[in-house]
């Protein structure tokens, strides 16, 4: 059954716009577990414009369910991880000044740079999963590189979905397929949303987790954040 994990940098953004601990990142991350969010995940960035490192030490231990960091495996980035053990470690190859991730690792090309990284987090007992764009070849080389899941980059879904929900899913389906036949489990995240998170699930029902931060928080506004991360559940606890 697949698992709800909820990014909290977007709490973080409200707090940074205007300093001090309004709100509280750490007390929220305690919050969406208590409505039901089965993981918390943070992506601390080299500016810490939202998720700070200090924040990601302060969560680890608040963590009832499974904390999950994202980024991209810099020395700083893989010296925290090592600290925090979080329990899954998401690869994802973002540019130190990008607004958001934008595209998977090409797990062909930075092979052996991936296999490195993963067995050291895999040495401490930490899972790993690597971002990867819609294309079968890409799951196939991240198995070769010792992972034990991928995750799905899932803006283009989100994109096509509302003119073309068919065409929009195919890619992903294979690319899930391809997965799943390597032996990796498959998360999946960006820009799922209440209108296509159901259809993306009904589709590829192995689906392990999605990662869902901004339309979560931005449905938070409206619905309150209780309230909304049970209508997101109700859309991935379908079978």
């Amino acid at each position: 059954m697949t698992r709800l994990s909820v990014n909290i940098n977007k709490i973080a953004t409200i707090r940074n716009a205007r300093g001090g601990n309004m709100p509280n990142v750490a007390q929220a991350a305690v919050n969406c577990e208590l409505f039901g969010a089965e993981g918390i995940t943070v992506h601390p960035r080299p500016d810490e414009r939202h998720i700070r490192y200090a924040d990601t030490r302060e969560i680890r231990p608040l963590i009832k369910t499974e904390f999950n960091i994202e980024g991209n495996p810099i020395p700083s980035f893989i010296d925290l991880v090592l600290e925090v053990r979080p329990d899954q470690v998401t690869l994802v190859p973002d540019a130190e000044d990008a607004i958001t991730s934008n595209a998977g690792w090409d797990t062909v090309k930075h092979k052996d740079f991936l296999t490195e990284v993963c067995a050291k987090f895999k040495s401490h007992g930490i899972r790993t999963s690597i971002f990867i764009d819609a294309k079968p070849e890409m799951a196939k080389a991240a198995a070769l590189c010792g992972v034990d899941r991928v995750e799905l980059y899932t803006e283009p879904y989100a994109d096509l979905y509302p003119t073309d929900p068919e065409k929009a899913i195919e890619p992903f389906i294979q690319t899930a397929t391809a997965a799943r036949d390597a032996g990796l489990g498959v998360n999946a995240g960006h820009d799922l949303n209440l209108e296509n998170l159901e259809y993306f699930i009904r589709n590829i029902p192995w689906t392990d987790e999605v990662s869902i931060g901004h339309a979560l928080i931005s449905d938070a506004l409206y619905m309150g954040l209780e309230k909304t991360i049970q209508a997101y559940l109700s859309k991935i606890k379908i079978f």
